[in-house]
């Protein structure tokens, strides 16, 4: 009799544990399928944002192209910032145009520009500006192998001066320009809502007023509060355009060119790109 009651305690035993390992088993092919969904939940993501990328940079450069062909058939650019309402394929495109002087030119500006560049943009204070202003200086004076200026050829060019680092790049990258060639003043109905403050001297209220009164298209626009030996009111020819295309899940793509009107005697062509770059832009942000 005991004999018989270990026997069938026995085989309890076994199947309770064939249970439990069968029960682990489920749990672990649970785990798995569970971690294949997701993998294949988030492939499926990639690939769509992907292929939304693709296609919103189509629309940004064709709502570019067609901006750019108006305003190769004008006999004189405007000299201010504006925006361009677009609809290509049924998608609206807003695109700005801002003439290339309406930014800080790192090759010509002069010592008091960049000096207020650093303190009011960059956070510096103003010792470390000025050190900074006249090792930029410098930076672009130095001579090449002819015993010409070298000049900063790219933004991207000031990270090679001593005491400009990533994080201070960050913060200037969207105020300063090395792609024109100009008087280094900067036009105040061109330039973007920080650039103004740099020329306010780091007064926000001054700076948003000129924009929203040009935004609103007022002519006769008061700058009397910014820096007048700084400011000049120049026609370039050298602009940055740039689409701002929507994507379904509510960020944007931003696809930027920075184009030179000027007709090319070599190929024809009306106008010339010399720059391009896109980013994402997340929800909430405001184009500038």
């Amino acid at each position: 009799m005991s004999m018989r009651v270990y026997r069938t305690s026995e085989r309890l035993s076994h199947r309770g544990m064939v249970l439990i390992a069968v029960l682990w088993m489920v749990a672990a092919l649970s785990i798995i399928v569970t971690g294949l969904t997701r993998s294949v939940r988030e492939e499926s993501r990639m690939m769509s944002r992907a292929r939304q990328s693709v296609e919103a940079l189509g629309l940004g450069d064709a709502a570019i192209q067609m901006v750019l062909q108006g305003m190769s058939s004008r006999p004189v650019q405007k000299g201010r910032m504006e925006e361009v309402a677009i609809a290509y394929r049924g998608v609206p495109i807003s695109v700005q145009v801002m003439p290339l002087n309406g930014l800080i030119d790192i090759n010509a500006a002069a010592m008091p520009l960049l000096i207020r560049l650093y303190s009011v943009a960059g956070g510096l204070p103003a010792e470390a500006a000025e050190v900074l202003a006249q090792a930029t200086v410098t930076a672009r004076e130095r001579k090449d192998s002819r015993g010409r200026a070298a000049r900063f050829e790219a933004g991207e060019d000031l990270l090679q001066v001593p005491g400009v680092d990533y994080g201070l790049y960050a913060r200037l990258s969207g105020l300063i320009t090395a792609d024109l060639r100009g008087s280094g003043k900067v036009n105040p109905m061109a330039a973007p809502p920080e650039v103004l403050t740099v020329l306010a001297g780091g007064n926000v209220a001054v700076a948003m007023h000129i924009a929203a009164d040009r935004h609103a298209g007022l002519e006769g626009i008061d700058t009397t509060a910014l820096d007048a030996s700084v400011i000049d009111s120049a026609i370039v020819r050298r602009f940055r355009v740039q689409a701002r295309v929507p994507l379904l899940d509510g960020t944007w793509l931003r696809v930027s060119r920075t184009v030179d009107l000027t007709p090319r005697a070599r190929n024809g062509m009306p106008w010339h790109t010399f720059s391009s770059s896109h980013s994402f832009e997340p929800v909430g942000h405001k184009n500038n």
